[in-house]
């Protein structure tokens, strides 16, 4: 049975050491969970590219060290911004717009996410502030802090099914997924057809988000998720982890192409 194969773009165009350390391990996620991890380049065509990803049956959006040019939500670039990348952000709208037009599922991690909320015409927050959570802290802090999941997200269905309890312990009705963070942006409005799934339990910060229903103007259809931590690092220790990556396989492995249809006048 021949394994989907997800669309995965090299992270930057600029920090060769950063995508040698940090696409691999996408990559890793995407073949332990039943994937063929197709590596997307930077540099070629948009012709090329658009060859490359036709062959592909789902997407996912890596993190980055870039910053998401703000001039396309409408904002001039605070001083703490990181440099955009056009590179990866050209390469980042193909890939969404192929998905969109053909309902393949999605999955979005960290910078990939804000790409999405961008792409689908919503806000970001430019900078955010280092109290009362470090949203900056980093791969060397295991569980920045928690996720409160949304009942009856999609998120939930996904990771609610996956973590147990000592994993992800439900107060107050939402289940606290413990999650790692590298992000000093985040999600300010969500973009069409996109709903918030998670927020960070002790700021409020938008941590997940998701399509909403297929009929919603704009959601494209298909399986669209966003989360702003990175599940990668986590895959071996983390069941709601290895849940993300394994629910996007399978989406993939499920996908049938929407008929082309055409009219003769």
């Amino acid at each position: 049975m021949t394994k989907p194969r997800i669309a995965i773009p090299v992270p930057t165009s600029t920090d060769f050491e950063y995508n040698r350390r940090s696409w691999p391990v996408y990559a890793s996620a995407i073949e332990r969970s039943g994937g063929e991890p197709v590596e997307v380049p930077l540099d070629q065509p948009p012709a090329e590219t658009a060859r490359l990803i036709a062959n592909c049956q789902g997407v996912l959006l890596p993190g980055s060290g870039a910053d998401v040019n703000p001039q396309k939500y409408g904002q001039d670039a605070m001083e703490e911004c990181a440099p955009a990348d056009a590179a990866r952000e050209n390469v980042d709208e193909l890939l969404l717009q192929d998905a969109h037009n053909m309902g393949k599922p999605i999955l979005t991690i960290c910078f990939g996410t804000q790409m999405l909320n961008v792409w689908r015409g919503g806000s970001l927050v430019q900078h955010l502030p280092g109290v009362p959570v470090n949203h900056k802290a980093g791969r060397a802090v295991a569980v920045a802090h928690s996720a409160a999941v949304a009942p009856g997200s999609l998120l939930d269905e996904v990771v609610g099914e996956a973590a147990a309890a000592e994993e992800a312990p439900v107060r107050d009705g939402l289940l606290r997924l413990p999650v790692n963070s590298s992000h000093h942006q985040a999600i300010e409005s969500p973009g069409d057809g996109l709903r918030v799934s998670a927020r960070s339990s002790e700021d409020g910060v938008i941590e997940a988000i998701e399509g909403a229903q297929p009929n919603h103007p704009g959601a494209g259809g298909g399986f669209v998720l966003g989360v702003q931590w990175h599940p990668e690092r986590t895959f071996e220790e983390s069941a709601a982890s290895r849940a993300l990556f394994a629910r996007l396989v399978r989406e993939a492995g499920a996908w049938v192409p929407r008929a082309v249809t055409t009219s003769v006048a």
